[in-house]
């Protein structure tokens, strides 16, 4: 046995590992360049979260753990706001948001999952349609991480068609009762609050059938939140399946501010954008590890960058970046100007999850054998991709309701 202080190189292995997650700052068209100071400020407080947090979320994710604490962390630098528009939370725009989304998702997609439904769904939802004493309560506990916040519309058997959700409120003497099941809700089972979206069932009542939303504490008797297990992406947040059996709740626990599912796509739509800057920061990660990755490795003598057939292969994945960067700045533009309409979020939401899905396979590829290793973050951003294609609306989804902008006819069954 060797008693040597650093252990020796023994032939085969020049590089035992490779450090392939640090920040590159990729941006070929200056995308980026000449964003305003107080975005800026943003973006950095979002940097320094990322850099806190380092290679911790590799272990987390592993074990299909949780940190919470983490989303305090990140209230307290005033990661939340996410472009909301409120006298009681700080300003930030919809490019702010952006930059934040995009560098939380290149540091890990678990936490961009935790910052999107605390702030872009939770918050959102309760400065948009609660009273004035919700959110007196909620709103700061909310924004400053204290509380967690859910936002339960999906359901086991409606997702794409969650218009059609069948959570039932109904009225009692003294306020409301939910019954009904909802699926993979963050923060559903983290034992916060819950923003539920019913039906109303009350016939004659004005509201009868129309969808609105309640206000719930987790631990109110009826509630159950059920961890989802087995998942291969995003598996460091917890994702609830929910059970509503006869939660009472008091009269003032719907939200005065719904009455529609229009509503609940208000909420959506404005987080639609989230998705697309997310894409992007998960494939920023992707490209500048492959980049680094072609620069250190050596292969029949020579890096990995020397060979044309990678040089090519940089270049397919620096083409998809670029675009979904610029697709995301005239988003963030369109929104501040007060100009973006709904099909423009979708397009962006469907270029870029695709996109970003083709920059984390070749990506992959270009790494080898050592692309599945988590250590190097590639396969994890490529499971977590995955992910966000398919939420806040299926690529199916977004095609159909740009096929219908686009033709005037609906293709909808």
């Amino acid at each position: 046995m060797s008693t040597d202080a650093q252990p020796r190189t023994l032939p085969g292995e020049r590089i035992a590992s490779y450090d392939l997650l640090g920040r590159r700052d990729t941006d070929y068209y200056a995308v980026f360049a000449d964003i305003p100071d107080a975005d800026r400020d943003a973006w950095d407080r979002a940097k320094t979260f990322i850099d806190e947090v380092g290679t911790r979320m590799q272990v987390e994710w592993d074990a299909a753990t949780y940190p919470v604490e983490l989303l305090r962390r990140m209230g307290e630098l005033e990661l939340f706001t996410d472009g909301i528009e409120h006298p009681d939370l700080p300003a930030s725009s919809p490019l702010a948001a952006g930059l934040v989304n995009m560098e939380v998702s290149r540091g890990d997609g678990s936490l961009a999952t935790a910052l999107a439904v605390q702030g872009g769904l939770a918050l959102r939802t309760l400065a948009m349609f609660g009273s004035p004493d919700q959110q007196a309560r909620w709103l700061q506990p909310l924004a400053d991480g204290s509380v967690l916040g859910a936002f339960a519309l999906t359901e086991p058997d409606h997702g794409s068609d969650s218009v059609s959700l069948e959570t039932t409120a109904t009225r009692t003497d003294d306020g409301w009762s939910l019954s009904g099941t909802k699926k993979w809700i963050g923060n559903g089972a983290s034992g916060g609050i819950t923003f539920v979206w019913a039906r109303v069932d009350a016939e004659g009542d004005d509201d009868h059938d129309k969808v609105r939303c309640f206000l719930v504490e987790q631990e109110t008797p009826g509630y159950t939140g059920t961890v989802i297990t087995g998942k291969v992406s995003l598996r460091g947040i917890h994702q609830a399946h929910i059970a509503l059996d006869g939660v009472r709740l008091p009269a003032d626990a719907v939200l005065p501010g719904t009455h529609t599912f229009k509503d609940a796509s208000a909420v959506l739509f404005a987080t639609r954008s989230g998705v697309a800057w997310s894409a992007l920061g998960h494939a920023t990660a992707c490209y500048e590890a492959a980049r680094t990755y072609a620069t250190e490795r050596i292969q029949f003598g020579k890096p990995l960058a020397k060979f044309q057939m990678v040089q090519e292969r940089l270049a397919q994945m620096l083409d998809e970046l670029t675009a979904m960067q610029l697709y995301c700045r005239r988003l963030a533009d369109l929104e501040t100007s007060g100009g973006l309409r709904p099909t423009q979020a979708s397009l962006a939401k469907y270029h870029n999850t695709r996109a970003a899905r083709r920059v984390a396979a070749i990506a992959r590829d270009l790494l080898g054998g050592n692309g599945i290793l988590l250590e190097n973050g590639v396969m994890q951003h490529m499971a977590d991709i995955e992910a966000i294609h398919t939420y806040e609306g299926t690529e199916s989804v977004q095609a159909l309701l740009l096929g219908r902008d686009i033709t005037g006819m609906s293709a909808f069954a």
